[in-house]
Formats: structure tokens, C-alpha cells, sequence
């Protein structure tokens, strides 16, 4: 049994967080990581109004009777959501778990707050980190160069990052970015990290709602196979390498804005690969762990062999291939 201070403060069994994900947060996913011991969060936004959001978390807990979480990303949008229509659901729900992600969290802290939820926020540095914690949430999840989506624009990886954060954090905090199995969990924990939080490996199994050929790309595809895309924007994303991602940075390259690719990385072009299955029809999210991907497992086969091959590095592995003294 992995303890830490994550999953004393979370309430969960396994410290291990299948994150808010566009498309594929949905109820059949997050029941199936609540019901391996693990925290999956339902995307907020992947529903289209706010009572679609409702009937998706009693959809949930018709699967599950385990803690779970809802995923607030809060963007910049010429349309922005009704975002406080959706924090009033997540609150009328009684959910007890929110995260995250986008903007500063804080106009929204003292309603969730008041509500008993625990607020778990997603940054890419020390500093965003830190900022989080002196607002008043609950725990931060931190995401290196790695990861799949936007990783900030220091270009920071997991290594440098995570035990950056660990020496000046008082509350808990999840890794995110470049983790797939025991071994980044094991690390993670070892590099000062109270958990690890883990998208493409989720993307990549039998619950996910998303089309069996993505699945089969993400298991084929090398840690090489990702592109960065808006590099020029400084709205860095890593992407899935494909035509379209490969045909966006040949435009960056020759000085074109954002204008000039909008229509490609439109959103509901990235829903088509995920739902359709076809890989070319728009960018779609994916990071670097791919390449340690073999596999299409249950959530309860990830999660349960992730925690004793942990336990068995742990305590077996490392005691014998490492002597002290």
C-alpha cells in the first residue's frame, strides 16, 4: 500500500490521478480509475451545458461509490463558457474534488471552499506553483516538458522539475508528464512528488471512450512521434505527429499566425481523430510517454500492476541493486 500525503488529503487508495482530458473525461473512464483505488476527474467542459455536466456526475456515480473529481479548465476565448454556470454544478453535485487548470483559480476558490471541496491545480513552474499555494488550494499537480498538451515555456522536464517544486511546496503535489508505469511512479515519489498524474497512459485503455485506432497509434508510436506546435505563439502544445501537426509547424516556420492555422487546429477537427478514429483530421493531445506504451490494459490492471511493481522496486529491486554504506 503506497501512502502519501496526497492520498491522506484526497481520500483516495493509490496515488495516482488520471487528469481532466478534452473528449474523454467522461463517466465510463473515471468510475473505472475511482473503482481501481485511483482519482479520475470528469472534463467539465467535454460536456456541452452545464446539466449535461450534472447528469454526466450521476451517470458516474451510478458506476462507482469511490471519490472522484470534475476538471475545470478556465482559457482565454473570444465565446468564453457560462464558467461559473459550471462551477454551480459541480457545487449542486457535491462533488468534493475539483481540478484546475488554464487561469488563476482564486475568483472561484471561496465557492468551492465554502462547498468542502479540495482544489487540485495544474501548473507548468515553481513560481505558478507557488502562486497556487499561497491563494489556498489544497494540492498542485506539476507538469513537466513531458507532457502531453501545453507544458508552459520554461521547457523544463519532469527531472529538474518536480524536485524544484518538492523543495518549495508544503502542500502535496502530484508529477505530471512522461509517466506510464511503476518506474515513473517510483521516481516521482523519489524526486520529492506525492503521487503522479497520468493522461496518455489513460487515453491508452480499454475505458477510454476514444476510437481503438488512436489507441493502437499511441502504442505503436515512438517517444519520438509528438510535435511542438504554437511554438512561435509562446502557447507551446505538444501533439500527436501527424499530417496536420507536421503541416502547422511549416507554417509557424515560414512566419504565419495563428490566423493562418486556425482552421487546422480547430477543436472539432481533434474531436474526429478521437471519435472517428481518423489520425489525420486534426491535432490531437499526446506526450512523450507514448514510447513506453505497449499495451491497451483495464484501468484495474494499470493501476493495480503499477502499485506492486512500485512496491516491488521498493522494496525488493532497489534494496538489492543499490548497497549503502
Amino acid at each position: 500500500m503506497l501512502r502519501t500525503r496526497f492520498t491522506e488529503k484526497f481520500g483516495v487508495e493509490h496515488p495516482i490521478v488520471q487528469g481532466g482530458m478534452m473528449w474523454v473525461g467522461r463517466a465510463e473512464l473515471v468510475a473505472a480509475v475511482a473503482n481501481a483505488g485511483g482519482l479520475g476527474f470528469i472534463t467539465a467542459l467535454t460536456q456541452p451545458t452545464p446539466d449535461d455536466l450534472r447528469r454526466e456526475i450521476a451517470r458516474t456515480r451510478e458506476l462507482t461509490d469511490k471519490p472522484f473529481g470534475v476538471n475545470v479548465t478556465i482559457l482565454p476565448s473570444i465565446n468564453p463558457p457560462p464558467y461559473a454556470e459550471y462551477v454551480q454544478a459541480i457545487i449542486d453535485s457535491g462533488v468534493k474534488i475539483v481540478e484546475t487548470a488554464g487561469s488563476n483559480p482564486e475568483p472561484f476558490l471561496p465557492y468551492y471552499k465554502d462547498a468542502g471541496i479540495k482544489v487540485l491545480h495544474k501548473c507548468t513552474s515553481v513560481r505558478h506553483a507557488l502562486k497556487a499555494e499561497r491563494i489556498g488550494v489544497d494540492g498542485v499537480s506539476i507538469d513537466g516538458f513531458e507532457c502531453a498538451g501545453h507544458p508552459g515555456e520554461d521547457d523544463v522536464p519532469g527531472l529538474v522539475l518536480i524536485p524544484a517544486a518538492a523543495r518549495e511546496l508544503s502542500i502535496p503535489m502530484i508529477a505530471s508528464g512522461g509517466i506510464a508505469d511503476a518506474r515513473g511512479l517510483v521516481a516521482a515519489l523519489a524526486l520529492g512528488a506525492d503521487g503522479v498524474n497520468m493522461g496518455t497512459r489513460f487515453l491508452c485503455t480499454q475505458e477510454s471512450s476514444i476510437d481503438q485506432k488512436v489507441k493502437e497509434k499511441i502504442v505503436a508510436n515512438s517517444e519520438r512521434d509528438t510535435q511542438l506546435i504554437f511554438r512561435t505563439m509562446h502557447n507551446t502544445a505538444r501533439v500527436a505527429d501527424n499530417e496536420i501537426s507536421r503541416k502547422v509547424v511549416e507554417i509557424e516556420k515560414a512566419g504565419g499566425t495563428f490566423d493562418d492555422v486556425r482552421d487546422l487546429v480547430a477543436g472539432a477537427r481533434g474531436r474526429r481523430v478521437f471519435e472517428d478514429g481518423d489520425l489525420d483530421a486534426g491535432i490531437w493531445s499526446v506526450g512523450l510517454c507514448q514510447g513506453l506504451i505497449h499495451d491497451i490494459p483495464t484501468c484495474a490492471e494499470l493501476i493495480g500492476r503499477m502499485v506492486t511493481e512500485a512496491e516491488e522496486l521498493i522494496t525488493a529491486r532497489l534494496a538489492e541493486t543499490v548497497v549503502v554504506g
